[in-house]
C-alpha cells in the first residue's frame, strides 16, 4: 500500500479562523499530541508575523523530537530567514516557502507579473535551499490558476531545489473531478527532482463548499502524496480539510484506496478533544468520526442491528479511536495508582507534575460527584495539564440575585499569598462577578464571548465555561471547569486575564 503522509497545520493554518488563537505554551502542548498522534509534519506557525509566532515556532522546534517542524513564510528573504532561524533547534525542519500564482492574486494582491513570480520563485526557493535541506513550495490559489502557468511555477520551484510542491485549493472552489484531472496533469508533466527521483506533490484543501475531503481524496488517488490540513478542520472561513476524516476515509477504505497512513488511531478523539480545549471551540455533535453523535443510535432499528452486531451500523469502531469503554467508577477512595492506571488506559501520557495536578482535581471532584466516569477524567487531564501562571487564583466567591434584588457579587482573589476582596453590581450574578474581578485586577480589556457547556453527564455533571476577552487587537480565551457553573465561569474569566498578563 502507498504510504500518504500527514502535514498538520493545525498551529498556522488552523489559528487563523476567528476565535482560534493559541499562545505559545498552548501550541507547544498540541505540537506534542500531535506527535503521539503521529502526524509527519507539523506546521508550527508563521514566524515573520508576529514575535508570538517566532517563539511558539521556536518553543515547538526545541520540544518535537521525531515528526518534521515546519515554518511558513512569504518568497521573500526577509521571511525565510526569520523562519529559518525560529528552526534552528528542531531535529527535522522544513521551510515552507509561498507565492500565489493565479492571475487574479497576481494583479490584484502582488501587482506583479507571471515573469516577475517565477523570478521570485527561483531566488527566493534556492535561498530556502540554502538554508534547509528540506523545502516545500506552495502556489496559492492553485486551483484557480492557468494551469501550463501552474506547472511553471512548480516546475521553476523543483529546479531552484524545493523538495515537494504544494497545489492548494485556497479558497475551496475545486471539485473531485477537477481535482483528479489537475494532479493527474501535474504529475505527468513535473521535472525531476536534483536527485532524479519523482518529487511529491501535495494538496491543501479548503472547505468553502463542503467539498474539503472529497478534493482531497480526489487527489490522493490521482497520485499526491500527502494532505496538508487541520485537526477538527478548523481554519479560514469554513475551514481546512479535517485529517481526522481523511484518516479515517483512507483506514476504512483501505482496500479501495490502496493507501495507509503512519497515524495512530487510537490518538485521534484526544487529539480532537484538546484542540476543542484550547480553542474553547465545541465539537458540533455530528461531525464526523469524533462528534457526541457519530456512534449513538437513537431508532429502535439501528439500536437492535447494533446490539446484534455494531458493523450494521458502525463502519468504524470507537475503540479505534480511542473513545474508552470501560465504565468501571472511580471515587473518592481511589488511590493515586488506580487514577493514574486510569488516565493511560485512556491514552494520556503526562508528566508526574501534571499528573499530581490532576489527581488533586479528581479528588476535589470526587467529593463532589457521586461517580467519576471516563469523560471527567479527560476534563480533568484537559484542565490540569494546559494550564498557565496562575497570578491571580479564585479564593472565594458569594453571589447575590433575584427578582427583587439587584445581583451583587464578593470576589476574593489571591495574588503572591495576598488575599485581595472586592464587590460589584452587574446585570445579572454573572456580570456582577467579572465586574468585581475587574476592579481587583485593573486590567483593561471587554468580553467579547461567554458560552456554557456541559462536558458530562448527570444531574451533577461537569460544566464547562469558555470566554473571550479581547485587549487592543489580542483576543484570548478562557477556560473553567467546575460541577458548579458559577465557579467554573470566574475560573474562566480569570484563566483568560491570566493569559493578558502573562504574554
Amino acid at each position: 500500500m502507498r504510504r500518504i503522509r500527514i502535514f498538520d497545520t493545525t498551529l498556522r493554518d488552523g489559528e487563523q479562523a476567528p476565535g482560534c488563537t493559541m499562545n505559545p505554551r498552548e501550541k507547544v502542548e498540541l505540537a506534542r499530541q500531535l506527535e503521539r498522534l503521529g502526524v509527519d509534519v507539523i506546521e508550527a506557525g508563521f514566524p515573520v508575523s508576529s514575535p508570538d509566532d517566532f517563539e511558539a515556532v521556536q518553543a515547538v522546534a526545541k520540544t518535537i523530537t521525531r515528526s518534521t517542524v515546519a515554518a511558513l513564510c512569504r518568497a521573500v528573504p526577509g521571511d525565510i530567514e526569520t523562519a529559518a532561524k525560529a528552526l534552528e533547534p528542531a531535529k527535522r525542519s522544513r521551510l515552507h516557502v509561498f507565492i500565489a500564482t493565479s492571475d487574479l492574486h497576481l494583479k490584484e494582491k502582488l501587482n506583479i507579473t507571471r515573469e516577475k513570480a517565477l523570478e521570485m520563485i527561483a531566488q527566493s526557493v534556492a535561498l530556502a535551499r540554502s538554508l534547509c535541506d528540506d523545502v516545500e513550495f506552495s502556489a496559492e490559489d492553485a486551483t484557480r490558476s492557468d494551469r501550463e502557468f501552474l506547472l511553471a511555477a512548480l516546475n521553476t520551484a523543483i529546479d531552484a531545489g524545493a523538495g515537494i510542491v504544494n497545489v492548494p485549493d485556497t479558497v475551496g472552489y475545486i471539485t473531485p473531478e477537477e481535482m483528479t484531472q489537475l494532479i493527474t496533469y501535474l504529475k505527468d508533466n513535473l521535472h525531476k527532482g536534483k536527485d532524479g527521483e519523482e518529487v511529491p506533490i501535495s494538496v491543501h484543501c479548503h472547505n468553502d463548499l463542503g467539498m474539503a475531503v472529497a478534493n482531497s481524496l480526489a487527489a490522493v488517488r490521482a497520485g499526491a502524496s500527502q494532505v496538508e490540513g487541520t485537526i477538527n478542520g478548523i481554519g479560514e472561513r469554513a475551514g481546512n480539510v479535517s485529517l481526522e476524516e481523511i484518516i479515517m476515509a483512507l483506514d476504512t477504505r483501505g482496500q479501495f484506496f490502496g493507501l495507509e497512513t503512519g497515524i495512530n488511531l487510537r490518538q485521534i478523539y484526544r487529539t480532537c478533544r484538546l484542540v476543542s480545549t484550547v480553542i474553547g471551540q465545541k465539537i458540533p455533535p455530528n461531525k464526523p468520526v469524533v462528534g457526541r453523535n457519530a456512534f449513538n443510535h437513537e431508532a429502535g432499528i439501528h439500536q437492535h442491528g447494533v446490539l446484534k452486531n455494531p458493523l450494521t451500523y458502525e463502519i468504524m469502531s470507537p475503540q479505534a479511536i480511542g473513545i474508552y469503554d470501560n465504565d468501571l467508577v472511580l471515587g473518592k477512595h481511589s488511590g493515586k495508582h488506580a487514577f493514574a492506571q486510569r488516565v493511560e488506559e485512556l491514552g494520556y501520557t503526562l508528566p508526574e507534575s501534571v499528573l499530581e495536578k490532576a489527581f488533586a482535581r479528581f479528588l476535589a471532584l470526587a467529593d463532589r460527584k457521586k461517580r467519576v466516569t471516563n469523560k471527567d477524567i479527560e476534563a480533568i487531564v484537559g484542565a490540569a495539564g494546559y494550564t498557565i501562571p496562575e497570578t491571580y487564583r479564585l479564593h472565594s466567591f458569594v453571589v447575590n440575585s433575584g427578582t427583587v434584588i439587584s445581583a451583587t457579587a464578593v470576589v476574593k482573589l489571591i495574588r503572591d499569598g495576598e488575599e485581595i476582596e472586592h464587590v460589584a453590581r452587574g446585570d445579572g450574578p454573572i456580570d456582577a462577578a467579572f465586574k468585581a474581578i475587574d476592579r481587583i485586577v485593573k486590567v483593561g480589556f471587554q468580553l467579547v464571548n461567554y458560552s456554557i457547556h456541559s462536558v458530562t453527564e448527570g444531574e451533577d455533571a461537569q460544566g464547562e465555561v469558555v470566554v473571550k476577552l479581547r485587549q487592543g487587537e489580542r483576543t484570548v480565551t478562557g477556560r473553567g471547569l467546575s460541577t458548579d457553573i458559577f465557579e467554573a465561569s470566574l475560573k474562566a474569566y480569570l484563566n483568560a486575564v491570566n493569559k493578558i498578563i502573562a504574554q
